[in-house]
């Protein structure tokens, strides 16, 4: 079974207490629903028409897992506290197997 990723762009963020308490809230339901946080941070170099702003890559053992993780109530109580002050593209995929 291939695994599911979440790829999340950030776009902009208005206010930075609220991306804190979104991490403070959303850390402990992404890896209680068994997210892995691959990778997290400001790109070390952008290409093409990239933004340089936040990346987060987040594994899961499925696709399955990681739309559930998502769909959750705990989770969507985490990305609550983003709307109005933080814009971002969230993508789920299928990894390759």
């Amino acid at each position: 079974m291939a695994k599911g990723y979440w790829v999340t762009f950030y776009q902009s963020v208005s206010d930075p207490a609220a991306l804190a308490e979104y991490a403070r809230l959303a850390g402990p339901a992404i890896q209680g629903a068994g997210g892995r946080f691959l990778a997290r941070g400001l790109p070390a170099k952008v290409y093409e028409a990239a933004s340089n702003q936040r990346v987060v890559v987040t594994e899961f053992d499925s696709l399955e897992q990681a739309i559930a993780a998502h769909d959750s109530e705990e989770y969507k109580k985490a990305a609550k506290v983003l709307e109005g002050r933080v814009v971002r593209d969230v993508r789920i995929i299928e990894g390759a197997a």
